[in-house]
Order: C-alpha cells, then sequence, then structure tokens
C-alpha cells in the first residue's frame, strides 16, 4: 500500500463551543503522512482551533465534541510567534540536547552522548537550521524568527513527531524568508512526515498544499486536492479567497496581447555621464501583461523604468509605442504620448508639491493630458482617489499631512488619471507595511483584469513578492539583462537560499 493512503491522524466531525459560541462546526480532516493538508481561511474561521485539536488542545472553557485520532505518535506544533515557546534561559545546543538524551534513555550513559549528539545532528539538518557552533551557543533571543522557527521544528523532529501543525508560519516575514520557510515544511513532507499548514498566505499554500481545506465561521465550505480547488473551485467564498491572490488573478487572464512598448534592435544603452550603466538587448511588453524588472540595489532597474518613461534621455535605442516611435525625451513627446506612459515614483511625497491640496494635484492630470474640464477632472480624481481606500477629507489636505502609504496611493491615482497604455511602478511597495503593500498590490492586480488590454504594468521591484504579481519577469544584475521569462519559472530558478545565481538580492 501507498504509504500516503494511510492515514496518521484524523478529525471527525469536531464541534468546539466556547461561551455558547460554536468557533468550530463539524469539521473533518484526514492527513496522510508526507503530504500537506493546508487549513485556509480569514481570521477567525477556525483553523487555529482545529490544528491545536490534533495536540489535544482546546481555549479555557470550551465544550468539545467529536473524535480526534492520532494512532501514529506525536504531533509536533510550530507556533506563529516561535520565541514564545522558547526557554530563553537555555542555548540552543542545551535545548536540543535534553530532548535527545530523554529519547536515548535505553542506551549505557557512554554511548547515550554520542548518539543524542546524532540525532541533533540529523535534527538540525532536517529542519535546514545550520550546526555552526556559534549559533548552537546562542540564546532563544539572539536568533531571527525564522531561526526560532526552525529550533521548533526541530525539537519536534527530536521527539519523533509523525505530524507537524505550522500556525501561520510565514506571517509577518520578508519575502525570501517565506521561501526558506516553505522549503523547510517541503522537505519534512518529504521525510514521510504530514504537515498541517494552518495559513492565509495563498502564496505560500500554492506552493507547498496537497490537500485543502477552506473554512468559513468554523465550517468547511471546501475541501479537495489542491489543484483541484485551485483550478476549479465549487464554493463562492473559495472563489473570493483566491481572487486575492496576486498570481491567481495573474494566470486567469489568459495569454497577452499585442505588443504596446517594444525596445528594438540594436537594444537600449543608457549612460550616466561617459559610464555605461544599463544594456538592454531587447525588451517587448505585451497588452495587458504585468512585466516584473527585478534585481539588486544598483542593478538599472529604475535607470530602465525611467528610460520607457522619457526621463532618462542619455541612451541609445529606439522605443516603440503601438508600433510608432517613441521619442527617448518626455520634453518631445506629445500629450497623447505622456498620458500613454505614466511612471509611480519610489519617493511619492517628492513627487508632490507641498503647497497644493493631493486633490487639485491628481485632478491637474486629468485636465493637462486629457483636457478635461476643471470640475469633471475633480469628480473623477475624487472617485479614483475613494477607490484607493482615500478618505475626500483625506485627500483635500496638502501632502505633507498624508502618509507614505497614502502619498503612494495618491500618486498611484495621479498616473491613472491619464488612461496610461503602459504604468511604470518604480518600487512602489517598499516601505508600506504589509497590509498596506498586500492592499496595493491587490489593487493593481484588479486593474489589469478590469482594463483588460487597455493597460499594461512594469514593475520595478527587488520584492519577490511583488514580483509574483507579474505574468513575465526580467532580472538585471550589474546593468546587464541576465535571464527573463514566465514568471513561475523564473521565481522557480530562486535557490533554496532565495537567490537566483546570485542575480538577485533582497
Amino acid at each position: 500500500m501507498n504509504a500516503k493512503t494511510e492515514t496518521v491522524a484524523e478529525i471527525e466531525n469536531l464541534c468546539v463551543d466556547i461561551d455558547g459560541r460554536r468557533i468550530v462546526d463539524g469539521v473533518s480532516l484526514r492527513v496522510r503522512p508526507g503530504t500537506v493538508t493546508a487549513l485556509v481561511g480569514a481570521s477567525g474561521s477556525g483553523k487555529t482551533t482545529t490544528g491545536l485539536a490534533l495536540l489535544g488542545e482546546y481555549p479555557d472553557g470550551a465544550r468539545v465534541s467529536g473524535e480526534v485520532r492520532v494512532p501514529e505518535g506525536l504531533v509536533g506544533y510550530v507556533p506563529q510567534h516561535p520565541g514564545a515557546v522558547l526557554n530563553p534561559a537555555r542555548r540552543i545546543d542545551a535545548l536540543l540536547t535534553d530532548i535527545a538524551r530523554a529519547q536515548m534513555r535505553h542506551l549505557p550513559r557512554r554511548e547515550r552522548r554520542a548518539a543524542a549528539k546524532e540525532r541533533v545532528l540529523k535534527a538540525l539538518a532536517d529542519a535546514q537550521l545550520p550546526d555552526t557552533e556559534a549559533l548552537l551557543k546562542r540564546y532563544p533571543h539572539q536568533l531571527s524568527g525564522g531561526q526560532q522557527q526552525r529550533v521548533v521544528l526541530a525539537q519536534a523532529l527530536l521527539l519523533g513527531a509523525r505530524v507537524v501543525v505550522a500556525d501561520e508560519p510565514t506571517t509577518g516575514l520578508d519575502p525570501l524568508t517565506k521561501h526558506h520557510v516553505a522549503d523547510q515544511l517541503r522537505s519534512v513532507a518529504r521525510q514521510g512526515i504530514a504537515v498541517v499548514l494552518l495559513s492565509h498566505d495563498l502564496d505560500v499554500v500554492r506552493a507547498l498544499a496537497d490537500e485543502i481545506l477552506v473554512l468559513r465561521h468554523g465550517q468547511v465550505v471546501e475541501s479537495g486536492p489542491a489543484e483541484r480547488i485551485w483550478l476549479a473551485p465549487r464554493h463562492p467564498y473559495t472563489s473570493e479567497l483566491l481572487a486575492q491572490c496576486p498570481e491567481c488573478a495573474t494566470e486567469e487572464r489568459g495569454d497577452p496581447g499585442s505588443t504596446v512598448l517594444h525596445l528594438t534592435h540594436p537594444g537600449l544603452q543608457a549612460r550616466h555621464g561617459r559610464s555605461v550603466v544599463l544594456r538592454v538587448p531587447e525588451l517587448t511588453l505585451r497588452a495587458g501583461e504585468c512585466l516584473a524588472v527585478v534585481g539588486r540595489s544598483g542593478s538599472g532597474k529604475t535607470t530602465l523604468g525611467r528610460c520607457l518613461a522619457g526621463l532618462h534621455r542619455d541612451h541609445d535605442g529606439t522605443l516603440t509605442l503601438d508600433g510608432s516611435p517613441l521619442p527617448r525625451s518626455l520634453r518631445t513627446r506629445t500629450r497623447e504620448q505622456l498620458a500613454a506612459v505614466q511612471y509611480v515614483f519610489q519617493d511619492a511625497k517628492a513627487a508632490f508639491d507641498e503647497h497644493r491640496t493631493v486633490l487639485d494635484q491628481v485632478a491637474r492630470t486629468a485636465v493637462r493630458l486629457r483636457a478635461l474640464a476643471e470640475a469633471d477632472a475633480r469628480a473623477e480624481s475624487l472617485t479614483t482617489l475613494t477607490g484607493l481606500g482615500l478618505t475626500e477629507e483625506l485627500v483635500r489636505r496638502r501632502p505633507g499631512r498624508l502618509s507614505g502609504g497614502e502619498l503612494q496611493r495618491a500618486a498611484l491615482a495621479r498616473a491613472l488619471l491619464a488612461r496610461p497604455r503602459v504604468l511604470v511602478c518604480d518600487e512602489i511597495t517598499s516601505g508600506l507595511d504589509a497590509v498596506t503593500r498586500r492592499a496595493l498590490l491587490d489593487r493593481l492586480a484588479r486593474l489589469l483584469h478590469d482594463r483588460n488590454e487597455d493597460l499594461s504594468l512594469v514593475l520595478i521591484t527587488h520584492d519577490l513578492d511583488t514580483a509574483s504579481l507579474a505574468t513575465r519577469i526580467v532580472v538585471l544584475d550589474d546593468g546587464e539583462l541576465v535571464d527573463q521569462g514566465p514568471a513561475r519559472q523564473v521565481l522557480a530558478a530562486f535557490d533554496r537560499r532565495g537567490e537566483r545565481s546570485g542575480a538577485v538580492t533582497t
């Protein structure tokens, strides 16, 4: 029998009530060895309560019914905040060695130490935690969140866990650390250990899950193989969840259309003074496409974006827009060409006049580039701004009274008022908190979907989470184009450290 058809843990018709309120309502699941079972849903959907039931733990005062069966032994738990479950007074070496020795009590004392050390080293390797002397001598508070997480995972492996429950393991982590976490959990599953992933991070779920249960208000509204749920969700709530995943939204859009912006032979060679800082032999942006330009700081990403927008004219190369030549400098572009290619700056504050209200400055774009009457421009501006989550009271203020995230959304609104064919966004998510960043990315994904082939997007970023919105990715390194291709293919080329042959470092 295939090991993956066996069951190492099972929940049947679990109900949990607290103070007369049902927080888990009839949940059932079966966990198989070597697989990743993901429980997804919004906060309060019952994910954590269901996951902790596998450990026999419930909230204080809870009334519980149903069955939980874990016949094959221990269940390990990796919490969202791993530092809270590590003894702050013990070094990492001592934390792990104590557990290993307890498992070796049947051996003579002399053999026990060597066997325990061997088990610790294996657990460290399985948890992808380097066994350096310096790290093992540290206390938990001297480790990063990702390292603490791997220590907790190593503890579970030392205890012989057949099931590992990972509770929101990627929340608050940067994209590269997310890749590390996904690799760790994938490695654990390859060892035949079942992983139960509790997460609202759909990018991580998509990368890992074999089976998915979608929870809402404590109930399973849909479950099944991950591939089927991604491709053909059956419940409206599942479709609503998947619509929040930028990568899913991008894939649903299908093949891009005709060429909008094209860098023709012999390509682009940009200079700062006498130094050549960027060489791009060819570049094509198609209708309705999102193209991410990624690379480390100083790789030439911003220079490329500025060349496309006419902000950097010291370059060779011919650009065409819808097949017609596009002047290098915005000073010589027509009003229609200026409107067609819009640029959103990384430093939104510097892009606004501090003496005029935000609403006035956003409306001015429609007046200047589309010849709208001032009243119509203000009305359309207000609609666009409020659609990005900015209140009327807020946008009637001067820029200095808005936060960085609010100004970034206002800058996006101003560019959209031109109704561009191409929108170049330069690191517009850097410096934003996770919630604001996700909201902005979701808005861009919806724009691409709603505008169909009327809008194409160039995302300049070093953030892999942002790049996952793209249809295609271009990789720059030291002023050279070193790779380009479909987003999934390029992202898959990143190694376990989150770098693609050193070309992208975030």
